[in-house]
Formats: structure tokens, sequence, C-alpha cells
């Protein structure tokens, strides 16, 4: 992906171009049409065409550095200062990954922020929300990512406000601390990330009416780590009275780990680090935690600690947790290719042996057997990696990963007597390799068909903007059906709501998008991947 970009040094160019620092506006000098009062502050956006974009206002009343690292987000408090809202603030510390392109942005520890955008245009009624959480497997990414920049979609879409959050990424934001000597001040250490997140929708809530946003209509959305992410908030006590929708893309409560294995995380890096306590953690400087952590690759996670997050979480839902919220979830036809495609098939070979090794090795000998059969029979389908072996391994992963927790969350969810509204994605990138791969929507969603890094092309133009009507649609009115008279297809799409007999989901084809029950295109292989979702996270 690296060449994609122009090398790395052009895309770290290309990001650090996009930074600059708010300042406090002291003069009164400033546009008052541009202008929001909050509580924690008045900020002055930028305009561009019919949108407005405010960006890097801080939803903390004190950044996360110093005595504050791996303590919970602290609020907001009251400010009458008048502070630009120009640029986007710092991505969270973490690696340089150039499939994440916000990674290579300015970063610190000081990186909690979130931005706003809207449409210049005077509006009766309070808009819906859309808060958009970013992915990259809680260990990198940012708001700053070019192709998740919002302004496009709020054009064409000018009845929401769009908001992105930052949060705290891998072990600044999930990292497992009150074991240690001096661990009992750090109660919260092991699930920083998802506190920072509800910090944001909070400070949403008391704030975007000033925007003109409706506080009592607000929709969670994210991707990968984001989906996850979305799926996980409903679960957290008080969470509800933030968000009354969830759209879920490729993420479900499988992003998660036991104590046991944040605890054993914790310990490898800690004689990697030299550490003993905290207070040893304490002195070091976040390059030598992201250097070190680099290890923990796909293993740093929120935690089911029982406290914060529930031990079960799929049981949750069953248990109605999230009954009384609409939910919109799917998954791409074939997740895996983007992990083969962008960390190259040495990486991928070495993480699904890793997978075999520690996780199927829990299965009883009649579950093996099911995945050995699975993998026997070509399930594989026309996966062309370096052998037939790794073809089905991918087309297994994406069953354990992606494709059975997403039925799993759908089946729950109905269960409970909730809605929810899945889809299956099947158009391709123009990549060999990747396919129909995780992410591969993205850039389409957000109306940056120029960001071809993961789509290798621009997909369909009515296509992706039917798409994207369905999100706003399902975010103003918890339905994401379609009439012919606002589809921009000029046909009526009538999504039906998941149940336990038909089990349909929509599927996007690109010049098709239609509902079709689960059973004629049999994406899921009931016996043989969906028991292994009891499993969660591989």
């Amino acid at each position: 992906m690296c060449e994609m970009y122009g090398g790395l040094d052009k895309a770290r160019e290309r990001m650090r171009a996009l930074y600059g620092e708010n300042k406090r506006i002291t003069d009164g000098n400033y546009d008052k049409s541009l202008a929001v009062k909050c509580i924690n502050g008045t900020f002055v956006g930028r305009k561009t065409e019919n949108v407005i974009a405010y960006k890097g206002i801080p939803f903390v009343g004190r950044q996360p550095i110093g005595d504050l690292r791996w303590k919970a987000p602290v609020d907001c408090v009251p400010d009458d200062g008048v502070y630009e809202a120009y640029y986007m603030g710092k991505s969270p510390y973490q690696v340089d990954d150039i499939s994440q392109i916000a990674s290579l942005y300015m970063r610190g520890e000081d990186c909690l922020y979130l931005n706003v955008w809207k449409a210049d245009e005077p509006s009766e009624e309070k808009k819906p929300v859309m808060v958009w959480i970013h992915g990259g497997a809680f260990e990198v990414g940012g708001t700053s990512e070019p192709r998740e920049e919002c302004t496009n979609f709020v054009k064409e879409n000018p009845d929401v406000i769009v908001v992105s959050i930052t949060y705290r990424l891998s072990v600044f934001g999930f990292f497992h601390l009150s074991h240690l000597p001096d661990g009992k001040d750090y109660p919260d250490a092991q699930n920083l990330g998802l506190m920072d997140q509800m910090m944001a929708l909070k400070w949403v809530h008391e704030n975007i009416a000033f925007f003109g946003g409706d506080p009592d209509n607000v929709t969670i959305w994210g991707q990968s780590a984001g989906g996850g992410s979305v799926t996980l908030l409903p679960l957290i006590e008080g969470s509800h009275a933030y968000f009354h929708r969830v759209i879920a893309e490729s993420g479900t409560p499988v992003f998660t780990r036991s104590t046991e294995e944040a605890i054993g995380c914790t310990n490898e890096l800690m004689e990697i680090l030299g550490c003993k306590t905290v207070a040893d953690l304490q002195k070091l400087d976040p390059q030598e935690f992201v250097d070190a952590a680099d290890v923990l690759t796909l293993r740093v996670w929120p935690e089911r600690d029982g406290k914060f997050l529930p031990l079960h979480p799929y049981e949750a839902y069953a248990d109605g947790a999230a009954k009384d919220l609409d939910i919109l979830q799917g998954c791409t036809k074939d997740e895996l290719g983007y992990f083969v495609f962008g960390f190259g098939l040495d990486f991928y070979n070495e993480w699904a042996k890793g997978c075999q090794e520690k996780k199927l090795a829990q299965l009883t000998d009649e579950e093996k057997a099911l995945v050995e059969s699975f993998c026997q029979d070509g399930k594989g389908g026309d996966y062309v990696y370096s052998s037939e072996e790794r073809a089905c391994f991918a087309r297994l992963f994406d069953h354990i990963v992606f494709i059975a927790p997403l039925f799993r969350m759908s089946e729950n969810q109905t269960t409970a007597g909730g809605k929810s509204y899945t889809y299956y994605f099947t158009v391709e990138s123009s990549w060999p390799l990747l396919k129909s791969g995780h992410a591969v929507e993205l850039s389409e969603i957000f109306n940056h068909p120029e960001e071809t890094l993961v789509t290798g092309r621009s997909f369909d133009e009515t296509f992706s903007k039917t798409m994207r009507k369905m999100w706003v649609q399902f975010a103003k009115t918890g339905d994401p059906s379609l009439s012919a008279e606002i589809s921009p297809d000029g046909k009526a799409h009538e999504w039906p709501l998941y149940d336990l007999e038909n089990k349909e989901v929509m599927v996007f084809d690109e010049f098709d998008i239609h509902p079709e029950k689960e059973s004629e295109r049999k994406i899921i292989d009931w016996d043989r991947t969906y028991f292994l979702t009891k499993y969660y996270c591989i």
C-alpha cells in the first residue's frame, strides 16, 4: 500500500500539511456567523461552500497527559473563551501505518478532540446527528483520515449533522494495570478508549443543540474497531441517554478480550520494557510504548472485565440490553482480503498460524473436525493466495472474525425483541487480492471516490449515493428503506428487518441493491463456523 501514496515520506508530508494549532481569539476579530457558543467555549469554524466545519474541539476538561495517563477522562468545565476550530486535534500515539494514514498526522497523548460538520442553512427543526467512530483495530487511526472527512457527506446530505471523535488507542487506551503492585489507582486503564468515547458522546448530548442538532436523535456509527465500539457502547451503564441508533460496519463484540488475556499482554510488555510497576511505566516516553507494543498487534482490545463491560456481551444482547435501540449492521464479502493485501502474505500466514495454535486449540475434537471439514471442501472460494490451504484459512477467518459474529448479533438482538437491519456488501476492489475486503466501502460511504487506496477505483456513483442515502435515512427515521421518490437510483428499496425465520439481509451488489434470504446466498455456514462465536476474538 505504501507505494500507492507515493511512499511513506510523501504520505507523511501530505498529512502533516493538514496540521495546525487552534488558538484562542482575544481581539474579538472573528466571523460571528461561524461561531457556536458551547459549554466549554465558543468555537469558530470554517466554511467550504455550504458546509461549516468545526475541528479540534476538546471534549474533556484536561487532556490525558502527565499524571492523567491511564486515568479516566476528565469532564469539561464552563469556559467563556473564544477559540479557533480550524484544525483537527492530534492523532493518538500509534505506529506509522500507511493503511490508516491518520497515523501519519501529528500525534500526541493530548488527543481527545472532536469535529462537527453542519450545513449552513436555516432550519426550524433540530437535525439528526451521526457520530462517527474511526476504526484501526483499536491500535491506529484518527479523525484526520482523508477518506473520512465529512464535508462531502454533509454537502450531499444537509439534513444531518456529523461528528467525528478520537479516543486513546493501544496501551494508552486499553492496558490492564490493576494487578500490578501499585495498580489499584488505575482501575479503568483496561477500557479507557471506550470511556473517552462515552465522554465525547456526553459532550455531544450537552452541546450539539447549539449547532442545530437534535440530542434526542443521535446515531453512533463506526467501522472495524469503530464498529466494535458502537456495539459495545450500548452495553455500558447509562449509555442509552446519549444515542438512539447504531450503524456497525464490519465490527461486533468479537473485538474484545478476557481479563486473563489482557493481563498476559501487560505482563509481556512489562518484561520487554523492563518495568515492574506503574510508576516505572510513567517514567517512559510514549514512543517507547509504541515501539514495544508492536509485539501485541491485534491483541490490545477492550476488556470484558465484568464492571465496565459485561463478561458475556452477546448474552447481554440476547437478554435485551439494546432492545430499545435500532441497529443497522453488516460486513463485506471478503473481509480478510484487506489484511492479506495490506500487510502481505507472510504477515497473514504468521497471524493465521498463531490463531490456529492459540485459539483453535481450545476446541473439542468434534469442533476441530467441523473446522477441518470447512477448510477441506472448497469453502476457500476463489481466493488466490499462495496455496489452497491459506485460501481456506482466509475464508475461515472471514467467518470467525466477521460473518458469524455479525449473524450472532442479528440473532440475539432479534431474539430480545430489538430491531436489526443487516447487510452484506459484495462490491469488489480492483486490487486482485483485496476483493470485497475490509474497509472497501469507506471512501464511497463518505463520498470520497478519489481516495482509492482500498477500492483501487471509483464505484458506480448512483450505487454509492443510494447507499449513503440509506445510512442517512436510518439515522433520521430508524428505517433505512427508501421510497422511489427519495432514492438516488429512482427505485424503491424496502429493507426488511432481520427475523429468525427468513434471515433476510440487504445485499449491496454494485448494480443491484436488493434483499435476499441468507439461505439463498449461503453467506454463513451455520453448522461449521457459527459455533465459533462463543470463543470471541480469534
